[in-house]
């Protein structure tokens, strides 16, 4: 007995283990001026490990977002590396090697399930035994953990929220899976939910964990349900489904809280205010497209992008879209009728539709339409089908008299080639985080018309260099792709600024704060220049406007003070 649960880690320490080797590249890899700087080094909220780090991750909003334990990650990584990015990559590489580990055993555990119910139905199940499983959980971990898709998620320093989210996550759901217990008759009775269980409470406390980490999480109390439904079949009715949900009142309860402060801290940082632009019916057709998208990306990962720009036409009418809304619908429709009896399949379509739900751009929209790192856990559906067929496939050439030998050949070099172009590709997606003029060189490379902020971006990685000229014609190209965008004047007053051309630089300082009263960086530099002028007057309405907007700035409450006390 004690021989299968290490066989069970030996699988799933091996995935991990190359998983881990893939990413080694990343730790060549620098920071990007691209929410790094927010997250990491020029982040003075984590610059120490103390009680004011966890007073602000856990009272309030940073980076449009509220997740104090990814603060609190970063800052244990500050503590030990400082801004070195060699050790901040390191620790998403380790990460990402544990959630393919976690995604392994769980892929184990929900398979043994399916096979303990298969047995009790009596249904021919005879491709399920322990080496089909162990097949389909190494095939689901090595997709989950190699696919180009999520190079994002773990290259990409900033997006350490994803992992420790993911973590948490798939966690509690294999908590949640051991609070089911061993599959039997009573397994499927409806009961008084077991509020006291041990399992139970850890499923919920990991559930916390996640939230704290991302608000991504919020989908899990319907992933729990549908596991419910299937494959641990407690949900056989209207009487049963109620059952279920009562037991998952704390964490709604949760999903509730964490969504509320997502939108309190989304609004604060202004980032739900694009959402009036585009009307409802738009954003399902974008997210319909999306869907079946990341779906085209996960089978052939071609074309990849760190930014897909929100499209400009939005057209009922057009096949970009009449095609995506006709496919999420055959796919449902299938899934409810013709294959209403292969309950695994619609399990997984479900999961994979509600845990993107978040983040497909009906409730709120960015300058985004999609982005790899959110396929990061829904992913984890249709690789566990790929998984499934798999080792469907390898059975069924076992089971041959003839051509078994060259078939399981042909299948064994079919999976390196596989193995191999996957992690290339991956390699490649992982070099193009190399740093920021690499990679907002690509970006723009992908998309030179349609991203000003890259422009933007760009050309604040080039002023970090002293290469004040090619900046300047950045953020001019930036402009002229979007003329009110308030930042860019803000970069483009600071490069003038560097040059000596003063009025130049507050020409740009005051068109920012006319198109964005709140930015404080632009009256900031605005207020500096009118005291170098003499200004005095005018600067101190200047430093009074950030000082009121932004209290925690202490070197405009200094400059303040000092024109005041003059």
């Amino acid at each position: 007995m004690k021989k299968i649960p290490r066989a069970k880690f030996i699988i799933a320490g091996s995935v991990a283990i190359v998983t881990f080797m893939v990413y080694l590249p990343s730790l060549k890899n620098e920071f990007v001026n691209w929410d790094d700087n927010k997250y990491v080094y020029e982040n003075s909220l984590i610059r120490s490990l103390d009680m004011q780090l966890l007073k602000s991750a856990f009272s309030g909003f940073h980076a449009e977002n509220y997740h104090p334990l990814t603060w609190i990650s970063h800052a244990v990584d500050y503590a030990m590396w400082g801004l070195n990015p060699l050790g901040h990559h390191l620790t998403n590489n380790i990460l990402h090697a544990l959630c393919t580990f976690i995604v392994v055993l769980l892929a184990m555990r929900l398979m043994e399930v399916f096979k303990k119910i298969a047995e009790n139905k009596g249904l021919s199940r005879s491709f399920l035994d322990d080496r089909a499983i162990g097949m389909t959980a190494a095939v689901t971990g090595l997709l989950f953990g190699l696919h180009p898709l999520h190079a994002e998620s773990v290259a990409w320093v900033a997006e350490r929220k994803d992992l420790l989210c993911a973590v948490f996550f798939l966690l509690s759901v294999t908590a949640y899976a051991h609070y089911m217990g061993e599959i039997s008759e009573n397994a499927f009775a409806v009961y008084t939910p077991r509020l006291l269980n041990k399992r139970y409470l850890l499923t919920l406390g990991l559930f916390t964990l996640a939230l704290l980490s991302k608000p991504m999480a919020v989908t899990l109390p319907f992933v729990l349900l549908i596991l419910d439904w299937y494959p641990f079949g407690r949900i056989r009715s209207i009487k049963t489904l109620w059952a279920a949900t009562i037991e998952k009142l704390p964490f709604l309860a949760l999903t509730l809280i964490s969504s509320i402060l997502t939108v309190l801290a989304q609004k604060a940082g202004g980032a739900m205010e694009p959402m009036k632009l585009v009307p409802l019916s738009m954003r399902l057709l974008v997210a319909a497209r999306s869907l079946i998208a990341y779906l085209g990306k996960m089978i052939l990962p071609l074309n990849l992008s760190p930014y897909y720009a929100y499209p400009d036409d939005i057209s009922p009418y057009s096949l970009e879209y009449i095609v995506p809304i006709a496919l999420v619908a055959g796919i449902t429709i299938t899934f409810l009728t013709v294959l209403r009896n292969q309950k695994l399949w619609m399990a997984v379509w479900g999961y994979y539709v509600i845990t993107l739900l978040p983040v497909l751009g009906i409730v709120q929209v960015g300058g985004q339409s999609m982005a790899d790192r959110y396929t990061y856990l829904p992913s984890i559906g249709p690789f566990l089908l790929i998984g499934l067929i798999v080792a469907k496939v390898y059975a069924d050439i076992t089971d041959l008299t003839r051509w078994r030998v060259i078939l399981k050949t042909a299948g064994l070099f079919l999976a390196a080639a596989a193995l191999v172009s996957i992690s290339y590709a991956t390699i490649g997606q992982i070099g193009i985080w190399r740093n920021s003029f690499v990679f907002w060189g690509h970006v723009l490379d992908e998309e030179p018309t349609r991203i000003p902020f890259a422009y933007n971006s760009l050309g604040f990685a080039y002023a970090s260099k002293g290469r004040v000229d090619k900046a300047i014609g950045l953020y001019q190209t930036a402009l002229r792709l979007k003329p009110d965008y308030a930042e860019a004047h803000n970069n483009l007053g600071i490069a003038y600024a560097s040059k000596g051309q003063l009025e130049m630089a507050i020409e740009q300082f005051q068109t920012a704060v006319r198109l964005k009263p709140d930015l404080t960086q632009a009256h900031f530099n605005l207020g500096l220049i009118y005291l170098n002028k003499g200004s005095k007057d005018m600067a101190r309405t200047e430093f009074e406007l950030v000082v009121r907007d932004n209290p925690d700035d202490h070197e405009a409450r200094r400059i303040l003070d000092s024109i005041i006390s003059q």
